[in-house]
């Protein structure tokens, strides 16, 4: 997925509201941006932290730049913005390169299903069984290359783990399939000291058969496109 509008550096001076980033630009100016996550983003807004920002020209939209990633400093960055590993996705499964579901050949987001909820893809193809695909963003890490999710306590995300198994009982084949959006990290893990409701869901999710996979990221101010599995 490329950035339709090249980023910005910029320098975090606070997140607040969740959903509200004050940041100076490089020429000194001072500016509020959208922060498109409704996470804790721990270990991500430290005031002074080098972030790149998308500006954007539409009139419809009261803020002029969004957040878009973390400059760890070091080649490594890590995507804020929880939209795009849905992006990034339907462009890499329409072209067949997740192998574990390169054979359905029909693809279709935000679905609706289970109890007034969306799947966020829906795979489908003759012969096999519907596949369900509920994606999470991740980018929590506290260990070094271990990423965790997730960052806080997710009610949204178990209830939908409980859908996932209600898919299997109906079926069909159900996929939770986290999106690793740091390219500090090749492991991968619960964060059950977090949110130990969660990872229990998970547990019980999986042992009825919805399957787990995680896969990286290639990350710059450019563009977040897939990288190889993690696990």
């Amino acid at each position: 997925m490329q950035f339709p509008t090249p980023l910005l550096p910029a320098t975090l001076i606070r997140r607040y509201k969740r959903f509200l980033a004050d940041c100076q630009l490089e020429d000194g100016r001072e500016i509020t941006a959208h922060c498109a996550n409704p996470g804790s983003m721990m270990g991500l807004a430290t005031p002074g932290t080098k972030i790149w920002l998308e500006p954007n020209d539409d009139p419809k939209k009261k803020l002029k730049y969004g957040w878009r990633l973390v400059d760890h400093g070091d080649g490594h960055f890590t995507g804020v913005d929880t939209s795009v590993p849905n992006r990034a996705l339907k462009t890499a499964l329409e072209a067949g390169n997740i192998p574990e579901l390169a054979a359905y050949g029909t693809v279709r987001p935000e679905v609706k299903y289970g109890e007034k909820s969306r799947i966020d893809f829906l795979l489908s193809e003759p012969g096999l069984p519907d596949c369900y695909v509920e994606v999470k963003s991740v980018t929590l890490s506290r260990q070094p290359g271990l990423a965790e999710f997730p960052d806080s306590v997710t009610a949204r995300g178990t209830k939908h783990l409980g859908e996932l198994a209600q898919m299997i009982q109906d079926g069909h084949r159900a996929v939770m399939l986290y999106l690793v959006q740091r390219t500090d990290c090749d492991r991968f893990a619960l964060a059950a000291d977090i949110d130990p409701t969660y990872a229990a869901a998970f547990d019980a999710a999986h042992a009825q058969g919805v399957e787990r996979l995680v896969y990286g990221t290639h990350i710059c101010p450019t563009a977040v496109t897939l990288g190889a599995r993690i696990a």
